[in-house]
């Protein structure tokens, strides 16, 4: 769809939250950050989410990144106790016409930071792609080529164990129910795995750049796991500025099937992965003006000369503000505080 309403963290977080608040009542308050779960967090904000493909040749023929129209979208959002739900729509004024085409999308992504974990969701479904015109294209086709009848698909996962989870705060980071304190880091270990498709029976690489004879591309499988490993870290600095990257790599054991001119070739392989996340801005008592981007990208084996890589993103810039709320409020909102004590242990 070109424009729509987004509730994944709602879900997701409704089923994690009490999870993540028994660990918290367990365990001595970090000297690293505080947190802000009694009170209620107003949020207005802007996103993009987009899952790319690039396509490599391996003798140099073409360099291409197919992407889809995604909306920037604005929406609102509350977070209390953990529970978050956020309400987005991609506005008119905000997407002028690029001469992209249409995309139709249902884009699922879920980023959650537990005390001592970090988890990650995807699925994503894409309808509809285009790509700058490389040179060798005639300029009569225009800036961009588009093509409606490419389909991406990707799902998978991603678990993350911190560990020195008392040094720093993921949370603060992202949801802003916390605030870092004190410069801290962590390393972390996890798994992670994927599997998805892309196709274009039409074809995805012009002809006038393919090598002669020319082959097409038309459908690409794959699916890989592996173990990976990386390393968080928030610098604070001028009391309420905070500035946090992480970044993990995987070796994943990958396999692909590609669909070249109605013949099929397959292929397994090791290859690097990497998950990058940034996060930035200020973060008081009161309010928070803040930035992130989360980028994932999924390197698939080699076949048939062809180098494909599936690239998944979210940016987003965040207006929070903080406050306590009133008793007649406190009571319409109990439930989840009975809900908490119920699911604990």
């Amino acid at each position: 769809m070109r424009h729509f309403l987004l509730l994944a963290a709602f879900l997701v977080n409704a089923f994690t939250f009490a999870q993540e608040e028994a660990a918290s009542d367990t365990l001595k308050e970090s000297p690293y950050y505080i947190d802000y779960h009694e009170q209620f967090l107003g949020r207005y904000y802007f996103s993009r989410k987009f899952t790319n493909l690039r396509l490599r040749d391996r003798d140099g023929n073409y360099n291409l990144l197919f992407q889809p129209n995604s909306t920037l979208n604005m929406g609102v959002g509350a977070t209390y106790q953990n529970l978050t739900l956020n309400l987005a729509y991609g506005f008119g004024f905000l997407n002028p016409d690029r001469g992209t085409g249409e995309s139709r999308y249902l884009d699922l992504q879920a980023h959650l930071y537990p005390k001592n974990m970090v988890i990650d969701f995807f699925g994503q479904l894409y309808d509809g792609y285009y790509f700058s015109r490389p040179d060798g294209i005639s300029s009569s086709d225009g800036q961009f080529l588009v093509l409606p009848n490419m389909r991406v698909r990707k799902v998978g996962a991603s678990i993350q164990f911190l560990g020195e989870p008392d040094r720093i705060s993921l949370r603060a980071a992202f949801h802003q129910n916390e605030r870092q304190i004190k410069s801290g880091s962590s390393p972390f270990l996890g798994f992670e795995m994927y599997g998805g498709m892309a196709a274009d029976m039409d074809g995805m690489v012009p002809v006038a750049l393919m090598p002669s004879p020319a082959q097409s591309l038309q459908r690409l499988r794959f699916f890989e796991f592996g173990p990976n490993a990386g390393y968080a870290s928030t610098f604070v600095f001028k009391k309420y500025y905070f500035l946090t990257a992480s970044l993990s790599s995987t070796l994943a054991l990958g396999y692909n099937e590609f669909l070249i001119d109605e013949s099929t070739s397959s292929t397994w392989g090791l290859n690097p992965n990497f998950f990058a996340r940034l996060f930035g801005g200020y973060n008081s008592d009161k309010w928070s003006l803040n930035a992130n981007i989360v980028y994932a990208m999924v390197n698939l084996p080699q076949n048939e000369g062809i180098n494909a890589s599936i690239l998944t993103g979210n940016y987003r810039l965040n207006f929070i503000y903080r406050f306590i709320p009133g008793e007649k409020t406190q009571s319409r909102f109990r439930f989840i505080d009975k809900l908490r004590e119920e699911l604990t242990f």
